[in-house]
C-alpha cells in the first residue's frame, strides 16, 4: 500500500495534463497505476489539504466526488502521539515538518506502507525516520 501525499493529488487532480513536464506526467501515471491496483491510501487531513483553496466551486465539487473513491485511513490517538514522537525525534537535527507530514510518516511507519509525495521535505525526515519513499524527491 501507498500513502499518497497532496502534492501528487494536486498534480493529477488540480492541473491540466498539458501543463504538466514530463516527470510531473510521469507520476501522475504512476498514481493512476497505484489506483488501478487498489493500493492508494489517503489521510483525511491530505484530502482536506487537497480541497482547501479551490476557487471555483465546480472544480471543488470534481476533486471532491473523485476523491470520495478513497475512504480515510482510519487513525488512532496512538497515530497522533506517535506524530508528535517522532516530531520530537527529527527537531534536534534541524528538522521541522509539519503536523500533517509527521502524521502521514507515522501511519506509514505503523502500517509498514511508502509514502508517494514531490514534497523535498521527506527526504530530510528519512534521514533520521525509517519511512520509504516510493519515488526519489531529492
Amino acid at each position: 500500500m501507498v500513502l499518497v501525499d497532496s502534492p501528487v493529488w494536486s498534480l493529477s487532480l488540480r492541473r491540466r495534463a498539458v501543463d504538466l513536464s514530463a516527470e510531473e506526467r510521469r507520476l501522475t501515471q504512476i498514481l493512476y497505476q497505484l489506483i488501478q491496483g487498489g493500493q492508494v491510501q489517503l489521510l483525511g487531513s491530505v484530502r482536506q489539504e487537497v480541497l482547501s483553496g479551490i476557487r471555483e466551486e465546480s472544480v471543488f465539487r470534481r476533486i471532491r466526488e473523485h476523491l470520495r473513491d478513497f475512504p480515510d485511513v482510519e487513525l488512532d490517538k496512538h497515530d497522533y502521539e506517535e506524530a508528535a514522537r517522532i516530531s520530537n525525534l527529527c527537531r534536534p537535527g534541524g528538522i521541522t515538518g509539519s503536523a500533517i507530514d509527521m502524521l502521514m510518516c507515522s501511519v506509514s511507519l505503523r502500517h509498514g506502507w511508502e509514502i508517494f509525495t514531490t514534497d523535498n521535505d521527506f527526504s530530510h525526515y528519512q534521514k533520521i525516520l525509517r519511512i520509504r519513499l516510493l519515488v526519489s524527491v531529492a
